[in-house]
């Protein structure tokens, strides 16, 4: 399958291979050329994927620690021999540059290779109880289904990271990745059929936007979890969502860390400017750092912390070719590049 084409979202399972009602296109963010299409998913769509995860739920929790394993390690392997396909879908959706897209790709296949190898080791306890007179035992159970939502700027390793521990606990999973990037997905996630995950333990669905799906599939009680990377706004609902429905488990990384604090007495701006902010120039796409001045004269400081950053934003080439390994590459998206 040619990773340009539009690409089938009934996924080890899923749901929306005919259902969907058109189609999303996912744009190159250099030049505004169409990469690909993905189906568009109707809240409809999400809720039968869910079902989808909960009816495979009861056979695959129960499925050998060693096979589920050996189903991650094949992943692995099939990731790392189409890594090189990967990283130049990774460039064309996401806009990083080839040497950083290859080690994304690198990276995200390593979590398949660990979490095959942590599928066997899931521990428990047996123990004395205090009183001398029982022993207890702690077992160790796979929560259910679970929701993985992921965001735009590593669209490989996120994936990963969320779906290993996942299927190596026994769990099934619905991946929502970000309408901006969601071909990397959808292929990670034909790997893991192609490496024998069965049908219905790995769903992938691409609603935009995301809001009334997302919040129909918290609302179910099937979804026993949910892991989420994205903003502290969106996190803060969803932990509203777990509240209101069955007090599912939650998993936030949000947004909004990592703050540079410039104090009005700084002397030396250049040591700012190299020690916080050269690596988010180089790391256009994935680091966002907010800087805090404090005291009276908080925007004149703001003012000279730009003006010292500039320079660098300056030298840095925006580049179309996939094989260029330094400097910007490409931006997030379209408006950004001229922002």
């Amino acid at each position: 399958m040619a990773r340009s084409e539009a690409t089938d979202q009934r996924v080890s399972g899923g749901i929306c291979d005919n259902g969907c009602v058109g189609v999303i296109n996912v744009i190159n963010p250099f030049d505004q050329s169409v990469v690909g299409t993905a189906p568009h998913a109707s809240t409809r769509d999400c809720l039968d994927a869910v079902d989808a995860a909960h009816a495979a739920f009861p056979t695959w929790r129960t499925t050998a620690p060693r096979a589920r394993a050996e189903i991650l390690r094949r992943a692995y392997e099939l990731m790392t021999a189409e890594h090189d396909e990967l990283a130049r879908l990774v460039v064309r959706e996401n806009g990083k540059v080839l040497a950083d897209a290859k080690a994304e790709v690198t990276y995200a296949a390593e979590f398949f290779r660990w979490f095959s190898e942590e599928a066997v080791r899931i521990d428990g306890d047996y123990r004395r109880a205090p009183s001398g007179a029982n022993w207890l035992l702690v077992s160790r159970e796979p929560v259910g289904v679970s929701l993985l939502a992921t965001p735009w700027n590593f669209p490989a390793a996120m994936a990963t990271r969320k779906i290993g521990p996942a299927l190596a606990a026994g769990c099934t999973v619905v991946l929502k990745p970000a309408s901006d990037t969601p071909l990397t997905a959808i292929a990670i996630c034909d790997i893991l059929r192609r490496a024998g995950v069965p049908d219905g333990v790995v769903n992938v669905v691409v609603p935009d936007p995301p809001g009334d799906a997302v919040s129909a599939m918290l609302a179910s009680g099937k979804v026993r979890k949910l892991s989420f990377t994205g903003s502290t706004e969106t996190g803060r609902r969803f932990l509203r969502y777990s509240a209101d429905s069955n007090l599912k488990k939650i998993v936030l990384e949000c947004g909004g860390k990592n703050p540079a604090i410039v104090l009005e007495d700084a002397e030396d701006l250049d040591l700012v400017v190299l020690g916080q902010l050269l690596e988010d120039v180089r790391e256009l796409l994935v680091v966002e750092r907010r800087r805090h001045l404090g005291g009276d004269a908080h925007r004149v400081r703001h003012r000279e912390l730009l003006l010292a950053v500039q320079p660098f934003g300056q030298g840095l080439a925006v580049h179309e070719r996939h094989d260029i390994v330094e400097e910007a590459g490409r931006f997030a998206d379209f408006p950004s590049r001229n922002h």
